[in-house]
């Protein structure tokens, strides 16, 4: 009874996205506009066309380091703008509503003993003053009540915006770029954390890392999936 009127007296805000009176970041219009990522093969999250179910090609001829991606949304709008939002302009308060959206995805995932966000390299640190993927994985820790850990796994070498890149390349380019930090090895399950998936050439590097340190079993959970370029 005490929930339901709390709800009714709630203050009205503001939708995120439109601006109309709404209880709550997102009214449901908007909500039902987000870009889902319906089909997508569950280890890389590549976007699949129609029905298609399954792996992907490039996960059946060469599987990457990671297990499996949970990735909710295509990099279109305006979840794209909400990430550039949080990447370019320091908007964290993006960051925490990309953080809430992602969570209220993986909820009835699997539960993972540890959360990772993708480091950035101190020089890109410096830049940026923050780590996007950070402050994606601080809202999912706080919603989901899994730990995470900011220091363990550390990028010691920097490479290229994935956009500039083919896969192939970015593949090359990624070879040793992170390292496992921490004087214990990583729990038996853990979930890397970051915004977009591009070519999975990041992701790979940190899960072959993850896994040459001890892990078993290594998730994707990020925001946004693009379609991967050959």
């Amino acid at each position: 009874m005490w929930s339901r009127l709390n709800q009714l007296f709630q203050p009205l805000a503001r939708c995120r996205l439109c601006g109309a009176a709404h209880r709550g970041e997102l009214c449901e219009p908007c909500r039902a506009e987000l870009p889902a990522l319906a089909t997508a093969c569950p280890q890389c999250a590549q976007p699949l066309e129609g029905t298609q179910a399954g792996l992907c090609g490039q996960c059946l001829a060469h599987p990457p380091s990671f297990d499996a991606a949970r990735v909710p949304f295509r990099y279109a709008p305006p979840v794209d703008r909400l990430i550039a939002g949080l990447k370019f302009h320091e908007r964290l308060s993006d960051g925490r509503l990309l953080g809430s959206l992602l969570a209220e995805a993986i909820a009835a995932a699997p539960r993972v003993d540890l959360l990772l966000p993708i480091p950035l390299h101190r020089q890109r640190l410096r830049e940026r003053g923050f780590n996007q993927a950070a402050e994606l994985a601080r809202t999912v820790s706080s919603t989901t009540g899994i730990p995470v850990d900011y220091d363990a796994l550390a990028r010691v070498r920097a490479g290229s915006p994935q956009h500039q890149a083919r896969r192939r390349e970015r593949l090359r380019q990624m070879r040793g770029a992170f390292t496992w930090q921490d004087r214990q090895r990583p729990p038996a399950r853990v979930a890397l954390i970051d915004d977009v998936v591009t070519t999975g050439a990041t992701a790979d590097a940190a899960a072959r890392c993850l896994k040459r340190a001890g892990a078993e079993w290594v998730e994707v959970w990020a925001v946004a999936r693009t379609p991967m370029k050959r």
